[in-house]
């Protein structure tokens, strides 16, 4: 052998003993709720586009497991005694996923775009909000009038939320345009050379992320990501989901239907558990501009006659999957209460018609026939609505039909309707300000177009509060007149369930699916 063929295979042997045996790749393979069809978290109120924000962006505040505003890309922050200005200072080190430095100027590029699509930041500009760069790490925003809900503002969970991006990329592209570059604050990294448009979106771990120090706490504290790579599977049928989990071939599945859950439920290897505590907030809405729920007494006897109980049986038989809430507030809001709510009483619903004069104009049911949930629910307010005197007159649909429908202020006979059955998210019934089902300021208000000034003029005080106790005593005051002019009538929530393997560690449960603290046994 020469002495050259000895040096070679004596370096070749080192290198083995430096660099050891090829570590492979941990990768996390999730099927998410749905696809993602925007890639920009800030421009509407799309969950997805949330869900997608969470990988790749952070948040100045955001919520913990008890649903309070804690710290996250802020180190430290004061407010004068007038309350009128604000001062943020950044954590050390936070960098965007390109190495750069997140900077006071990127704070503000990211909050201006954000204001302008979200109805929190739109009322922060109501207020003359006016941002400044005081240094590198230090932002000041600048109030003609106080506000109390600031923090809430920088720290709300639901879409759009007020995401950290590039001033580059903020400043240079307009608020009703979606961003190209996702250049991210976040624990991880937006692989857009690997995303296949409804079949996959690829996300690696941000080695430049600095997460904070303490534990993981809903969508705050410290985002360790445990996997190198994690791959959001988009798979639109649920059966095939299940199948591709119990054979190992996904990790997670994100909300179970209800038919899929014993299948999940038989297999060793697969583990069950609500998706967030929140769930969504089925509803009754109801049409206050057309007879006959443009009598209010009409919308009272509803509000006697649901049990919310009797149709959540309907559609699930696993009391851990979902229960009634006689609130206008979701069960797990702070604000939740159950004052001015009446017991279920059908001889006082009946009654409640014979006194507002109702004279048979049918009730105009839209029913999204195709959705199992909404067509359950229907089939038991319709039997309801007939066991307390109405006439009724349920029209099968699809859901987009349903969404065209809904929009529609016409009389029932002329294309209108009365009631849909609806289910939105628990985030937007949390607090009488970002509330979707109360507001009632007429033609501004969510389908239904509830009209009613004193609950406007008590949402607008509410903002201006930031004592918790004085928050909770007008939360309360809201929902006593809510009782009364019934801008809907709720059901209760259901939950979101997800099936995933019994090997994986460290789920979370917050307001919406992330993927950072998880790891393998």
């Amino acid at each position: 052998m020469s002495l050259k063929t000895v040096t070679v295979a004596l370096f070749a042997g080192a290198m083995l003993v430096l660099t050891g045996p090829a570590i492979a790749e941990s990768v996390l393979k999730v099927k998410p709720s749905g696809d993602v069809k925007l890639l920009d978290p800030l421009l509407g109120s799309d969950s997805m586009a949330r869900n997608f924000g969470y990988m790749v962006y952070d948040t100045l505040f955001a919520v913990d497991d008890k649903l309070a505003i804690k710290p996250q890309m802020v180190e430290s922050w004061d407010i004068s005694a007038d309350g009128k200005v604000w001062t943020f200072v950044l954590r050390d080190g936070l960098a965007f996923s390109d190495g750069q430095p997140v900077t006071a100027d990127d704070v503000i590029a990211s909050l201006k775009r954000w204001s302008v699509n979200d109805s929190m930041g739109q009322q922060l500009n109501q207020r003359g909000a006016s941002w400044q760069a005081v240094d590198a790490k230090t932002v000041r925003l600048t109030l003609t009038s106080p506000w109390g809900m600031v923090l809430d503002a920088l720290g709300k969970p639901g879409a759009p939320v007020p995401f950290i991006m590039p001033a580059r990329v903020a400043s240079a592209t307009p608020p009703n345009q979606a961003v190209t570059d996702h250049t991210g604050s976040g624990p991880f990294v937006f692989k857009k050379d690997e995303w296949l448009a409804g079949a996959r979106l690829v996300f690696t771990r941000n080695a430049g992320y600095k997460p904070r120090p303490e534990a993981p706490a809903g969508l705050s504290g410290g985002k360790v990501v445990k996997v190198d790579r994690v791959e959001w599977q988009i798979i639109p049928d649920q059966q095939t989901a299940i199948n591709a989990l119990i054979k190992g071939e996904l990790d997670i599945s994100e909300e179970i239907p209800g038919d899929l859950i014993p299948l999940a439920k038989a297999s060793k290897d697969i583990a069950l558990e609500r998706q967030d505590d929140i769930g969504v907030a089925q509803q009754i809405r109801i049409n206050s501009t057309q007879p006959p729920f443009d009598n209010p007494k009409l919308r009272q006897a509803l509000l006697h006659a649901v049990d919310g109980a009797e149709f959540l049986s309907a559609v699930i038989d696993d009391p851990s999957l979902g229960k009634p809430c006689r609130s206008f507030y979701v069960c797990s809001s702070p604000y939740f209460t159950e004052a001015g709510f009446p017991a279920v009483n059908l001889d006082k619903a009946k009654a409640l018609l014979k006194e507002a004069g109702y004279d048979g104009t049918p009730v105009v049911l839209l029913d999204a026939t195709e959705n199992a949930n909404i067509h359950a629910f229907t089939m038991v307010a319709e039997a309801l609505l007939k066991s307390i005197g109405f006439k009724t007159d349920v029209q099968a649909m699809d859901w987009a039909t349903v969404v065209a429908r809904r929009a529609s202020k016409e009389p029932v006979g002329k294309g209108g309707w009365s009631i849909f059955i609806s289910g939105p998210g628990g985030l937007d019934m949390m607090e009488p300000v970002s509330h979707l089902g109360l507001r009632s300021n007429c033609e501004k208000a969510w389908f239904g177009w509830p009209c009613d000034a004193d609950i406007e003029q008590m949402r607008a005080a509410f903002s201006d509060l930031s004592d918790g106790a004085q928050r909770k005593a007008l939360a309360e005051k809201i929902q006593l007149r809510a009782a009364q002019t019934v801008p809907y009538v709720p059901i209760g929530v259901q939950y979101q369930i997800r099936a995933y393997r019994t090997d994986l560690t460290g789920l979370l449960t917050p307001p919406a699916p992330v993927y950072w603290n998880i790891a393998r046994k």
